[in-house]
């Protein structure tokens, strides 16, 4: 917020409420809420106690006031009031009544002329008032000022006179002498209302305090099992202890546990994995570096080294040197793909021209394995990858099905498509892979048959590699096998590749 004082401009500080600390504790808030809601009902009842006392009395009052009145004005017509006010008995009762109520009567005659005020200062005086008017029509009024704390009300004079009727009729009729205004002060409710209330205020308080002591208890006991978690957490953060959370208190936190021991679970074997492949890194990094030491002090240590001995043993440092070099790029390849989505390059492809440029460049090695390569494109294909990804998956796998192929064998390459997804399926007649091992082949520098594997100039990396760009295309590979008798691989990519929403923010802030 800006202010703007003197001509300088001050900027104060934004208010959060997220920075206020102790509202984010989870404690606090169920205290807080424990404690509202137990407050809540006992202000709610106060209130409606004395609302209901309020309007009770009030009725009661106004009951007894109208019917004294109405005895009043019955001793009015008696005493023929109106015509002479002079009567003392009729005083003296309008006084006491003023008195008893703490009010004030006026009498009204059919003139609207006031001819009694019992605070003797409007005798003589005329009033026009809709109550009084509508009284003289015989309709009784009743009020409560409750800002002003009193009560009013306008009983009518009536009396019975016989009708100008025929002779034998005997009916009466009512007729309205005057009107009696009734001011009746209401102190006394208003007083024992205060008496009421203060005595509510210390019950409330007493009330207040055994909540705010049993929210505590309550929210201290109901925060328990989140407390233990913490610790088992801090526990585990430590050091100190390996094993599963468990904490059973509440069905809430013994989600938590689960949720939390399975993610354990998976950072430990994602740190056993990491381990394994510093160690298989370093021992395939290693080997042939020790195979060329051995061969380089080999020509060292001799003495006038024939010719074919010397090329040989240079045909095998440069054979290792190729080794290392591949592993590297490997390596190389596979961090690429371990990176987020948002590296890929995505373009319109031509899957068929690059499934036979595929083919195409891994021919030659298919002839001198004596492997017959066969494609088959189903229907033309066109989708949304990145095409270096994507060759570099497919020719890892349609080059694995050429060196672990038997002599004579075949490698079929089959391109399909849907409405959403294209297939290619890389299908051999290969050595097969054994069932136990099937789960296994994606993990890096896994190798089902070493002795071959090494024989051919494999890293172990292909399929971690394939597999990494598939899954970054958001696509699912497969894998059947039956060893001795070949392995079909299936990959299945979507046609058009849709930019999740952290990807597009992760590009923006790239860009």
């Amino acid at each position: 917020m800006c202010v703007q004082s003197g001509g300088l401009d001050i900027t104060l500080p934004k208010f959060h409420l997220h920075q206020i600390t102790f509202l984010r504790s989870l404690k606090v808030r169920i205290f807080l809420i424990l404690l509202i809601v137990g407050l809540i009902p006992c202000f709610v009842m106060r209130y409606a106690i004395l609302q209901n006392y309020e309007r009770r009395a009030v009725s009661v009052r106004s009951s007894n006031i109208a019917t004294q009145v109405r005895i009043l004005a019955n001793h009015l017509i008696s005493r023929r009031y109106l015509e002479d006010t002079s009567s003392e008995v009729i005083n003296a009762e309008l006084e006491q009544f003023s008195n008893l109520y703490d009010g004030r009567v006026l009498i009204i005659n059919t003139e609207l002329r006031i001819v009694k005020d019992t605070y003797g200062i409007s005798e003589g005086k005329t009033i026009i008032s809709e109550e009084v008017i509508r009284c003289l029509r015989g309709e009784s009024t009743e009020g409560y000022d409750r800002e002003n704390g009193y009560i009013e009300m306008t009983i009518p004079i009536t009396e019975t006179v016989e009708a100008d009727l025929p002779v034998g009729a005997g009916d009466t009729i009512e007729l309205v002498r005057g009107v009696m205004l009734v001011s009746a002060s209401n102190d006394s409710i208003i007083a024992t209302m205060d008496s009421l209330d203060r005595q509510a205020m210390v019950v409330e308080s007493i009330v207040g305090v055994l909540i705010f002591v049993v929210t505590l208890l309550v929210s201290k006991y109901l925060f328990q099992p989140f407390k233990k978690m913490i610790e088992a957490l801090d526990q585990v953060q430590e050091g100190y202890t390996n094993d599963p959370i468990s904490v059973t208190d509440c069905l809430e936190t013994e989600h938590i546990g689960d949720a939390f021991n399975r993610v354990l679970g998976r950072m430990k074997m994602l740190d056993d994995s990491r381990q394994e492949f510093v160690s298989n890194v370093s021992h395939e990094l290693r080997t042939p570096i020790t195979s060329m030491k051995v061969l380089a002090d080999s020509l060292i240590t001799q003495k006038d080294v024939p010719l074919e001995v010397y090329q040989e043993f240079m045909t095998d440092i440069a054979a290792e040197i190729e080794r290392e070099d591949k592993i590297i790029n490997d390596l190389l390849s596979l961090v690429k793909m371990d990176r987020k989505a948002a590296d890929l390059n995505i373009s319109q492809v031509d899957i068929n021209a690059l499934v036979e440029l595929i083919m195409k460049r891994l021919r030659p090695i298919a002839m001198r394995r004596d492997v017959q390569l066969v494609y088959e494109s189903l229907r033309p294909v066109t989708a949304s990858v990145d095409e270096v990804k994507l060759t570099l998956a497919l020719s890892n796998l349609v080059e694995n099905a050429i060196k672990y192929n038997k002599e004579h064998g075949f490698v079929k390459v089959t391109l399909d498509a849907d409405h959403q997804y294209f297939t290619v399926q890389v299908e051999d007649s290969g050595v097969g892979i054994p069932e136990d091992e099937l789960e296994h082949i994606y993990e890096r520098f896994y190798r089902v048959d070493k002795s071959r594997s090494r024989e051919i100039g494999g890293t172990g990396l292909g399929l971690a590699i394939t597999r990494s760009a598939v899954l970054m295309h958001r696509g699912s590979i497969k894998v059947s096998s039956l060893e001795g008798e070949g392995t079909d691989f299936t990959v299945k990519i979507p046609l058009k590749y849709i930019v999740s929403q952290p990807e597009e923010r992760r590009r923006k802030r790239r860009a």
